[in-house]
């Protein structure tokens, strides 16, 4: 028999509360008291995952290791508790529903009529618990998506009422991230939003076990009390999260408020040993007092909402803290970028990362960035895309083929020095068909990638469907840019670099999402290192 025990983490008055961060951060706590723990995430649309959602709509997607499109709060999960998470940690409406329809097309409800309740909320328990039952780990925290009142929402806060009593109650606990918001016309805050939101979740049959109170400025202890009195919960379970200037000081502020230890007697679990936080103290005291300050470039096409590219931003938080420097990110629309304002929109940039995305706006912005940084000698990091464009630009002014270019961008171009990969040929459908998840890379010993990595074979995740075309490999390599690793089984060219450069690196997959606070990933490390020594 299972021995997991379950927490179910849900957000009312406002979205945006930070459900995910808290979430993280109960799970690093207790994975520092020696608890197996995973984290999984509950999202009410209706899309089977956000890999055809767009950026604007969603923020980032994040590729998981097993190949899974899901949303950017596993990017959260993953950079706090450093353990790698899968398909089973994004669940969707979407996904529910069908699986619900093609059970009931396959005959599996034998003519009974398929309902919200029992069939939907039966598939959703199904898999809140298939986490546990399989990995048997001790502690899964659900995140529920959206905020309580949705109706999106409904069938989820349903199904989880109905597994606090399956479970047992010492099993399993709710808590309940709210906002007190604070009026400075009268100088107050107001916990009239936590109690409609506390009373919205009992009309739903769910009383929170525990009560996480966003804010900006602290509460005393007459507002817990209040908050305590109000919403039927001992005022050792109403926790403070007050604003923070990074998200990583977050698990510190839990552990002062003691969240960890509420959730292990509410689930009588031991309490074990102290959390064990240095590297992670060790990282926010380099985050808070840098050495040095860099300035670096993030060309996009959805710079406007900046969780489009949330991994790769925290991936360079992680590499300024482990060299001591605080980088800062400035984003620059590639639609702006051309051959008259390149230097000026430039200015001022120690690097350069062009970012990956898919389609034709604003990849000629991101080509003539290339080229600059490559003939100023200004670092440079091309992810996904980022690659395919210094490829094109190389290609363009150095090999003199003035019409290379990608098939994805152009059909009729004589010169497609990146291709559609071949097994994509053929696909119609968009989602969950491209070339997903980790693939390995064998790197050639001679190159700067080699001494960066400091070993010769690695797995990356990957999200893409076209790839440098092998034909025009030797071309690329007897001028200067050279293939510094392969995919040993398919042959594809996974990294590019320009030996001659100060520092000149394309990959084809996305490092941004191995990169987690305990074990920042090497390519952002070196690269900020080298923007430093100037």
């Amino acid at each position: 028999m299972s021995t997991t025990k379950y927490v179910f983490v849900t957000g009312g008055v406002t979205s945006s509360l930070g459900k995910g961060i808290i979430s993280a951060s109960l799970a690093k706590l207790l994975q520092a008291r020696g608890y197996s723990v995973t984290i999984q995430k509950l999202d009410p649309y209706i899309n089977v995952d956000p890999g055809t959602l767009n950026p604007y709509e969603h923020g980032e997607c994040y590729v998981t290791e097993d190949g899974a499109e899901t949303d950017l709060d596993l990017g959260h999960y993953e950079r706090f508790i450093n353990i790698p998470t899968s398909q089973a940690n994004n669940v969707t409406t979407g996904r529910i529903y069908q699986t619900v329809i093609n059970k009931e097309r396959h005959g599996d409800y034998l003519g009974k009529t398929v309902q919200v309740i029992p069939h939907i909320t039966d598939e959703i328990k199904r898999n809140i618990q298939l986490l546990g039952k399989k990995h048997n780990y001790d502690v899964v925290i659900t995140e529920i998506g959206g905020t309580v009142g949705d109706i999106e929402s409904l069938p989820y806060i349903e199904a989880v009422r109905q597994l606090k009593w399956e479970l047992g109650l010492q099993n399993s606990l709710f808590i309940h991230l709210t906002l007190v918001p604070y009026l400075s016309a009268s100088g107050e805050l107001k916990t009239k939003p936590t109690q409609h939101s506390v009373k919205l979740m009992l009309e739903n049959g769910i009383q929170p076990d525990v009560l996480v109170l966003r804010t900006e400025h602290p509460l005393n202890n007459d507002i817990k009390k209040k908050v305590a009195l109000f919403c039927n919960v001992d005022i050792e379970s109403v926790i403070q999260s007050i604003d923070v200037s990074t998200i990583y000081e977050v698990p510190l502020l839990m552990k002062e408020e003691k969240l960890d230890l509420t959730v292990l007697r509410k689930l009588n679990l031991p309490e074990n040993e102290e959390p064990k936080l240095e590297k992670w103290k060790q990282f926010i005291n380099n985050f808070k007092n840098p050495k040095k300050e860099i300035t670096v470039g993030l060309i996009g096409k959805y710079v406007e909402l900046p969780d489009s590219y949330k991994s790769i931003i925290e991936s360079m938080v992680h590499a300024g803290s482990m060299n001591q420097c605080k980088v800062n990110i400035k984003s620059i629309h590639s639609e702006r970028i051309s051959n008259d304002t390149v230097a000026e929109c430039l200015k001022g940039m120690q690097g350069i990362i062009v970012a990956p995305g898919f389609g034709q706006r604003g990849i000629e912005g991101k080509i003539i960035a290339v080229n600059y940084v490559r003939e100023n000698n200004i670092p440079f990091l091309g992810i996904c895309l980022g690659m395919q464009c210094a490829v094109i630009e190389y290609a363009r002014n150095v090999l003199g083929l003035d019409d290379a270019d990608s098939a994805e961008m152009s059909r009729t171009t004589k010169n497609p020095v990146i291709d559609l990969m071949e097994e994509q040929k053929g696909v119609t459908e968009k989602g969950g068909t491209m070339r997903l998840g980790a693939y390995p890379c064998k790197i050639n010993k001679g190159s700067k990638v080699f001494e960066i990595y400091n070993k010769e074979n690695i797995h990356e995740r990957h999200r893409h469907r076209y790839e440098f075309n092998n034909i025009y490999l030797e071309k690329f390599e007897k001028s200067g840019m050279k293939s510094a690793g392969i995919n040993p089984d398919t042959g594809l060219v996974e990294i590019m670099e320009i030996p001659e450069h100060r520092w000149f690196i394309g990959v084809q997959f996305h490092p941004e999402y191995k990169s987690t606070v305990v074990n920042p990933h090497p390519l952002f490390v070196n690269f900020v290192k080298e923007i430093c020594k100037d």
